[in-house]
C-alpha cells in the first residue's frame, strides 16, 4: 500500500474528510437545539390556552 499518497500505518478507509464530519455534527447539534426550542415554544403556548 506503499505510494498511494498516505504515510505508511495510516489507513484512509473514510472517503469524507475530517471537517466534513465536524460540519455535520455541527448542522446536527443545531438542529437538535431548534427542534427543542420549537417544542418549548409550543409547549409554552399550549399552556396559555
Amino acid at each position: 500500500m506503499l505510494g498511494r499518497g498516505f504515510p505508511e500505518g495510516v489507513s484512509n478507509t473514510d472517503p469524507c474528510p475530517l471537517q466534513e464530519h465536524s460540519m455535520a455534527d455541527v448542522v446536527f447539534v443545531l438542529v437538535t437545539v431548534a427542534g427543542f426550542a420549537l417544542v418549548a415554544l409550543v409547549a409554552q403556548g399550549v399552556t396559555k390556552l
